[in-house]
Parts: structure tokens; C-alpha cells; sequence
């Protein structure tokens, strides 16, 4: 018997194999949910629907999440091939490279508007059309990072962005929270995707992490793939406007030292 045994998950953001949505995709199949997945239609053939064959999903619908008619569109088509969505998964952002490079005081209007509209406002967006589908139990959760709380260097624009996402998530659960679905966060620690490959200076926050974060080891999908299970599940039932962090305790320093 799984913990997610006959749930029904909406992944929205995987990009490929190494993606932490991917990560919490095959957890979620591993523990007996029906999965589905919606990425930009770029990536669909290529990287995603071989991925969701992989598990036995036939669901993979492009959306982009900018459009609500798009949104709309994904969540009609799951509501007609399975009904309810029990868990709903966010796991998109975007920011413009030159915006996750240099100065954050140097960031363009127009940068700074599409780095919230993809990164935060659609998980807003996301909640609300998929409001008529969820049901008392569900759960919605997001991915942050450690640079929506502190500043990391070169983060810049997405720190800002993480930061209101994660405000979302807290407005969203009080929301929501009287219909008894809960939204929550998982703010992972650094682990190599497609995305973390946009910000200057990555692998110098990469390397030395796991000899600085007090357990010592590196960040994995898998990690963030059972945390994500236990936001998921009834083990979780009274959690909702939480922000998990998943990074071996890293948050918990003040002087970060390899020393």
C-alpha cells in the first residue's frame, strides 16, 4: 500500500529527468498516485512525454502558464479524463538570463514583470482554475528557494520573485484553508536543473555545499521527491501555509563556513 494510493496528481513544470518536478513525479507514482503532466510545448516530445510513458502516465498537455485560457484548458481536459485533482503541483519560474547576472538594482521593468508573472502569480492563477476540481484533502505545493529569505549572489530578480511566491502560498492556504485544501512550499537547496544553469555563479554555490550544510551531503530530486509525499499525504493533514525547507539544514546557519 502506498501513501498516495488512488490520489490523483497534477505536476505542472517538469523539463526533464533531472527537473525536482520530476523528482516529485515519480515519487508521487512510487507511492500509487495516477500522475499527469503540463510543461511548455517546447519540451513535450522531446523530454516529458518519454518521461511520463516511463511511468505509465498518458496525460502530458502543453501549457503556458502565462495564459489563463491555456491553464483552463490542462485543468478541463484532467477534470474529463479523471475527475478531481487531489494534488497540484507548481513547479515553473522564469526570469531573463541577463536578469540573474550582475545587479539586482540593474534589473529591467520588463524583467522584473515577467520574473513575478511566471514565477509567482501562477500559482495564483493555477489555484484558482483549478479551484472547482480540488476538494477537501487536496494539496497544492510550490517550489521556493533559500533567496526568496536572504540574499544569494546573483539570484537577484527570482529572490524577489521566490519571495512572493512564498507570500502567495501563506494568502492562498488562508484561502483556501476553509475548503480544507492546503498550499505549502518546499524550498529545496541547490541541485543542478536546467534552471539553476540560468544563474551566473551556480556552481560556486554548488560546490562546496555539501561540505558547509550541517548534514553534509547533497541536495537530490529524491529528497525533495519524499518531502513532497508527505505534503501530499494525510501525514500532512494539518500542515498549510508552511515553507519546507529540504536543504540539509543549510537554512538553519548564520556564517556559513567550510571551516
Amino acid at each position: 500500500m502506498g501513501l498516495l494510493d488512488g490520489r490523483k496528481a497534477l505536476v505542472f513544470g517538469v523539463a526533464n529527468d533531472h527537473s525536482i518536478a520530476w523528482g516529485i513525479a515519480k515519487a508521487f507514482h512510487d507511492q500509487g498516485a495516477i500522475v499527469g503532466f503540463s510543461s511548455v510545448e517546447s519540451l513535450i516530445e522531446r523530454r516529458v512525454r518519454p518521461l511520463a510513458e516511463s511511468i505509465g502516465s498518458t496525460f502530458v498537455e502543453p501549457a503556458d502558464l502565462q495564459s489563463d485560457d491555456e491553464i483552463r484548458a490542462v485543468l478541463a481536459k484532467w477534470a474529463a479524463a479523471h475527475g478531481e485533482v487531489d494534488i497540484l503541483v507548481h513547479a515553473v519560474a522564469y526570469a531573463k538570463r541577463e536578469d540573474l547576472d550582475g545587479s539586482f538594482v540593474d534589473t529591467s521593468r520588463d524583467g522584473f514583470a515577467l520574473a513575478l508573472d511566471v514565477s509567482a502569480y501562477s500559482l495564483v492563477a493555477l489555484a484558482r482554475e483549478a479551484r472547482p476540481y480540488l476538494r477537501r484533502g487536496s494539496s497544492i505545493m510550490t517550489l521556493s528557494y533559500y533567496g526568496a529569505e536572504k540574499v544569494v549572489t546573483h539570484y537577484n530578480v527570482m529572490g524577489v520573485a521566490k519571495a512572493a511566491l512564498e507570500a502567495s502560498v501563506r494568502y492562498l492556504a488562508a484561502d483556501l484553508g476553509p475548503d480544507g485544501i492546503r498550499v505549502n512550499a518546499i524550498s529545496a537547496g541547490p541541485i543542478r536543473t536546467l534552471s539553476a544553469s540560468g544563474i551566473a555563479g551556480f556552481r560556486k554555490l554548488y560546490g562546496p555545499f555539501d561540505e558547509i550544510a550541517p548534514l553534509r551531503a547533497r541536495i537530490t530530486i529524491e529528497d525533495v521527491g519524499k518531502t513532497a509525499v508527505y505534503l501530499a499525504s494525510d501525514l500532512s493533514s494539518a500542515v498549510t501555509g508552511e515553507v519546507v525547507y529540504v536543504d540539509g539544514g543549510f537554512n538553519i546557519l548564520g556564517v556559513p563556513s567550510i571551516d
